[in-house]
């Protein structure tokens, strides 16, 4: 009797699991939205860190929704309904018009752990305020003291592929711009010499690396905290690799303690962070205190810097010479504008020469198109909400999610989308596009705040690379691009190589 009850048991449970699972996957198909089919226990998360890349996975969904007449269409991560924004007006109305709605990214952030609780994830009035804090650390006036830190760091960059050229002119440059991405945000955010671009084995660049880099433990970490938020708060998730977590955190404290005790000031990000801390403004703001923040928001926002920035700027740089290497005649207008400014500046790199310089952000503008590091948006919902135009409800805590990959690669928007052609951002040509055509910094109100200490930061690397050198596919050049499918942001496979030749 004891066996035939357990065995009762056991297949009740399985029934009803079965029961749940076919019900959660009508969700979609009861609302009347069109849906990618799913399958357990991954939904449509089956391909995602094997063979896809999960914003090209996005992008795959996007086409095969797009055109079913739907502003929106349903996907399933496990057996969590969530929502792919298909249609630009109602994107606009996501990001900017509906935004009190919309305003939370949905991402799991736990307090006990500094390195988690940043601008990126934080939600609400908390997000509302420390935004207001830090938007003015990146102002014109701040990002121009922080230019000698990048310019100084650009050249030993160009000094690095010099001395690589003299061993062999194919170079795989992505190790380079890695570690020019980890020098400016050692310097900048966390008030550093890091110096990895000499030497790959200092202790920063390595931490950065596990930082930004997961295991397979560690991503369905995160993947479980996100899709099952309440529960990961409940059994206090850390996400944040421990050895990760302490020695960030040892080294912004150090650094805090210092600048203080030995009144010491410097014209980077972290000197700016201080300056919240203890004042809750910045020294030159005329404006009324907005509050100081703790030295938890200071760590976790330096933090920020090298999980946004790291890979972000990398990736953006090694992308915009693999196009320019296989576009000679662009390279070459580009080197020629270059040129150009520059004579008109003593043949020196300025913030103003930058400034000057817009074909450079079209070519940049472009390879963002293509290649969109953040390749996807997402927002959750912080009430129940009726999708325009349509008798669709969304429920409270449904995840919407913008494939810019997609978008980007519509050509509707951009014809002839595969080809890299700067000229898609003359003036002339954003404006006759809709304005959320385009998303590689976001939009409205939550969009990136370090977008122009980005440009700024790619900007000079990429002038100071044509200036001294010609770009070329080598034998080992990987192209069309691939993108890693692990990674959580685009990462190349295979390397950037590529011909480098001394002008």
């Amino acid at each position: 009797m004891a066996i035939f009850d357990i065995f009762f048991f056991v297949v009740s449970v399985i029934f009803l699991g079965i029961c749940y699972v076919k019900k959660k996957y009508r969700y979609w198909e009861e609302r009347g939205v069109p849906f990618i089919k799913p399958s357990f226990p991954k939904g449509n998360l089956v391909t995602v860190g094997r063979t896809e890349q999960f914003s090209y996975m996005m992008r795959r969904f996007y086409f095969e929704l797009k055109d079913q007449g739907s502003p929106i269409g349903g996907i399933y991560f496990s057996v969590k309904p969530v929502a792919l924004a298909l249609d630009l007006d109602f994107i606009k109305t996501i990001l900017i018009k509906d935004f009190q709605h919309f305003h939370d990214r949905g991402f799991y952030n736990d307090r006990n752990d500094p390195l988690s609780d940043h601008m990126l994830v934080m939600e609400g009035e908390r997000w509302k305020n420390l935004r207001t804090k830090l938007s003015p650390a990146f102002t014109t006036g701040k990002l121009k003291l922080m230019f000698p830190i990048i310019k100084d760091i650009s050249a030993k960059l160009v000094a690095c592929v010099e001395r690589e050229i003299v061993k062999d002119g194919d170079i795989d440059l992505d190790t380079y711009m890695s570690r020019f991405s980890i020098d400016v945000i050692g310097s900048c955010a966390f008030g550093l010499e890091c110096n990895s671009l000499n030497d790959p084995d200092t202790e920063f660049y390595r931490m950065g690396r596990k930082a930004f880099y997961e295991t397979g433990h560690q991503a369905f970490k995160r993947w479980f905290a996100t899709t099952f938020k309440s529960l990961a708060t409940f059994l206090r998730f850390r996400v944040t690799r421990k050895d990760v977590a302490e020695f960030y955190t040892g080294i912004v404290k150090k650094t805090v303690s210092y600048r203080e005790s030995e009144n010491v000031e410097r014209n980077d990000f972290m000197n700016l962070l201080i300056q919240l801390k203890n004042k809750g403004k910045l020294d030159d703001d005329p404006g009324k205190s907005v509050g100081k923040i703790t030295l938890n928001e200071v760590i976790a926002n330096a933090f920020l810097f090298l999980v946004a920035g790291f890979e972000t700027s990398s990736m953006t740089m090694k992308c915009c010479l693999l196009e320019l290497a296989h576009e000679i005649k662009i390279q070459g207008r580009l080197r020629e504008e270059i040129s150009s400014v520059l004579r008109r500046y003593g043949n020196k790199i300025t913030y103003e020469a930058l400034s000057e310089m817009k074909y450079l952000d079209q070519v940049i503008y472009e390879t963002l198109r293509k290649h969109p590091v953040a390749g996807t948006l997402a927002r959750c919902l912080e009430t129940d909400y009726k999708v325009p135009k349509t008798d669709v409800v969304l429920e409270k805590g449904t995840h919407v999610f913008i494939p810019i990959m997609g978008i980007h690669r519509n050509p509707d928007f951009f014809p002839d989308p595969d080809k890299f052609d700067p000229d898609r951002f003359t003036p002339e040509a954003i404006k006759s596009r809709h304005p959320c055509a385009y998303l590689a910094f976001g939009d409205g109100p939550r969009n990136c705040i370090g977008m122009r200490f980005g440009m700024m930061q790619t900007k000079i690397a990429i002038s100071g690379l044509l200036m001294n050198y010609k770009f070329s596919p080598c034998d080992k050049t990987n192209f069309p691009v691939k993108y890693d499918p692990p990674s959580r942001l685009l990462t190349l496979l295979g390397g950037c190589w590529l011909k480098v030749e001394k002008l």
